[in-house]
């Protein structure tokens, strides 16, 4: 490619009103500012609607690549309780993704078993958020 320029993958989790939790894993020499994280948050939310048409038509919460953006693939996920994970990342592993999905979707039901935390709220557990950034590291 003619730039070096990379991004960082990045994950989103939305509940029914609002994004709960966020995340962007360095995966090796790119540029970061607060203008790629930005449009990295726009891609993400701009694809909200083909997630949702996506996970009509199947029972899997799995949804894979739901929308692309230049080099980057925004890939799915949905939980029986219409949680939605959303993943913006370069790589076309679906079978890496999977597996990151399935990981993130076992942190956040533990999340969920929490006492101290409501379901559907914004996730500020710094636990939360190390188990996240591990999952990404050892999949992305």
């Amino acid at each position: 490619s003619p730039t070096n320029h990379r991004t960082m993958p990045m994950l989103l989790i939305v509940g029914s009103r609002e994004p709960l939790y966020e995340a962007e894993f360095s995966t090796g020499p790119q540029s970061k500012t607060e203008d790629t994280a930005h449009l990295n948050q726009f891609i993400l939310h701009s694809a909200m609607d083909m997630v949702d048409d996506a996970a009509q038509s199947t029972n899997n919460m799995y949804l894979r690549i739901v929308d692309r953006f230049n080099d980057q693939n925004v890939f799915a996920f949905v939980t029986a309780g219409n949680i939605r994970f959303l993943l913006l990342h370069e790589g076309r592993n679906e079978e890496q993704v999977k597996a990151f999905f399935q990981e993130v979707y076992e942190a956040y039901v533990k999340l969920l078993m929490n006492p101290f935390y409501s379901y559907d709220t914004p996730i500020c557990s710094t636990s939360f958020d190390q188990r996240i950034q591990a999952i990404a590291r050892r999949y992305l």
